[in-house]
């Protein structure tokens, strides 16, 4: 049987999503290790003031694919940027490149979604579910189609405790889906994306379909090198804040898993199922369960303590704080910890900021971190039992030589040192702060550590005094405290004269 890399040989591909963070990587890994592969076709939409080819180039610049660069500098003329809206009925396809597509697309793969989980629900049915539809029905005009591969996430079904490698019935006909008002979701993102994967099953009867299940998707494990990430989305802005001191406390279950699943990782399942459902035409579309926490398991608490450790280690440029976050699955412990830890030093310090003739931010920033969060709790205080049987049956349908080089075994992955790789990768890639500097931050945390001990020690004092050493047994106690100080001091003064 032909290798991954042999079957993608002189194929066609076409990719949604392809400027979005798994986007980038699902087109490098297929520049780099199928290098043969004829054309990636990329529908893409101006957005932001840029044109189609604006967006696509810039893309092409980015850190990603310095590796291809070195190997093929002239990967570019393999890209082929197609302008097109998911939202718009026909997808706003071009007839000519309608015409195109229909007659040398040999894959799919439809990576494009808003993942945003606050997104009103007619603009997430719009792009995740009638845009997937208006895909499938552009797949079913293509001559040459072998497989249609729909990424869709591990939690379209989080209203079930264990999740089969099956698709379950949809929460709604989405032939009603405009008129829907009781999700049986926590946001419109995880409702819109099981409403997805019914439209999809309903034409793997047309179509050879496969549907990757990623779960929360984080920086990369090895490729194209590890740690690269290129936003703040999910655990990376969580990181973040908490490298900067921002973030004190965060609500959620220590002992849950935390079902991390690296980047590199879906993009080689989804690649190696694109091979399998081109090559093998299941009868059936078949689901890939692509977690961790049934196989590899890593908890939040751990993930807190490795966080932590590795800012310290690498800290982050001008933080606002040390790192020392905590987390808690207590409602009433979180909310103290928001107002001591977040709120009040938010308030002194947009104080400070008008006094001194500059805009207030830090409430803003906190109100932000604090919704953020807030969508991420329904995920980090519960466990899922994910099945995986599907992923082990198509790891055993690999080569060695495949195994390797479309690696998806997350049995070997180490936790402690991607952790360390995510928290630096947040540091040179989201927020572009050079390793070199990292000496100079180690030297703002301890001045920030020196504050902290001079701003506790001051308090301390002041509620001795005014709340404490108002009765004589109080003012003795304090004053043999002073005492026993002052001789500590003038002991190690004469010990360090008669050390020299």
């Amino acid at each position: 049987m032909a290798s991954i890399a042999d079957y993608y040989a002189g194929k066609n591909v076409l990719i949604t999503g392809a400027t979005g963070f798994m986007g980038k990587v699902l087109v490098e890994k297929l520049l780099r290790s199928c290098p043969k592969v004829r054309t990636l076709y990329l529908l893409v939409r101006p957005k932001a003031g840029q044109s189609m080819q604006e967006r696509v180039s810039d893309m092409m610049k980015c850190k990603v694919f310095d590796r291809v660069r070195e190997d093929n500098p002239d990967f570019h003329q393999k890209i082929v940027p197609i302008s097109s809206e998911l939202t718009q009925p026909a997808l706003a396809i071009s007839p000519e490149d309608v015409e195109r597509l229909t007659s040398c697309v040999n894959i799919i793969f439809h990576c494009a979604a808003t993942i945003r989980f606050d997104e009103p629900l007619k603009h997430a049915l719009q792009l995740n579910v009638i845009g997937t539809q208006q895909l499938l029905n552009l797949a079913q005009q293509m001559h040459h189609l072998q497989a249609f591969i729909h990424i869709s996430t591990a939690y379209a079904n989080c209203n079930r405790r264990h999740i089969d490698e099956i698709i379950y019935p949809p929460p709604v006909e989405p032939k009603n889906l405009l008129s829907a008002s009781e999700l049986g979701r926590p946001n419109t993102y995880t409702y819109t994306k099981a409403l997805a994967e019914c439209v999809v099953q309903k034409e793997s009867s047309k179509l050879n379909i496969g549907i990757i299940r990623p779960s929360i998707v984080g920086a990369s494990w090895q490729e194209p090198f590890p740690g690269w990430i290129d936003n703040f989305n999910g655990p990376s802005g969580v990181f973040i804040a908490a490298g900067k001191g921002i973030l004190r406390t965060m609500r959620a279950n220590n002992d849950a898993v935390a079902d991390l699943i690296p980047v590199d990782v879906v993009i080689n399942l989804t690649l190696a199922a694109g091979w399998y459902t081109a090559v093998h035409r299941p009868k059936a579309a078949l689901v890939y369960n692509c977690t961790t926490g049934g196989i590899n398991p890593f908890h939040w608490g751990e993930i807190e303590h490795h966080v932590m450790s590795s800012f310290k280690r690498n800290p982050l440029e001008q933080a606002f704080r040390r790192p020392n976050a905590n987390i808690t699955s207590n409602y009433l412990m979180n909310q103290y910890w928001i107002l001591v830890s977040h709120k009040f030093p938010a308030l002194i310090y947009d104080l400070y900021l008008r006094l001194s003739g500059q805009k207030p931010q830090m409430m803003r920033i906190f109100n932000r971190l604090h919704k953020a969060i807030g969508l991420l709790e329904y995920f980090s205080s519960q466990d899922w039992e994910w099945n995986s049987e599907n992923m082990n049956m198509l790891m055993s349908h690999l080569s060695p030589e495949d195994r390797k080089t479309f690696n998806f075994d997350v049995r070997q992955l180490n936790w402690p040192e991607y952790i360390d790789n995510y928290c630096i990768g947040t540091k040179k890639y989201v927020l572009n702060e050079d390793m070199s500097d990292i000496p100079v931050a180690r030297q703002h945390l301890r001045k920030l550590r020196n504050i902290r001990y001079t701003f506790n020690t001051l308090l301390l004092v002041f509620i001795w005094r005014v709340f404490i050493a108002r009765s004589q047994m109080a003012r003795n106690i304090w004053y043999f405290v002073v005492s026993l100080c002052f001789k500590f001091l003038s002991y190690f003064r004469a010990s360090s004269t008669l050390t020299n």
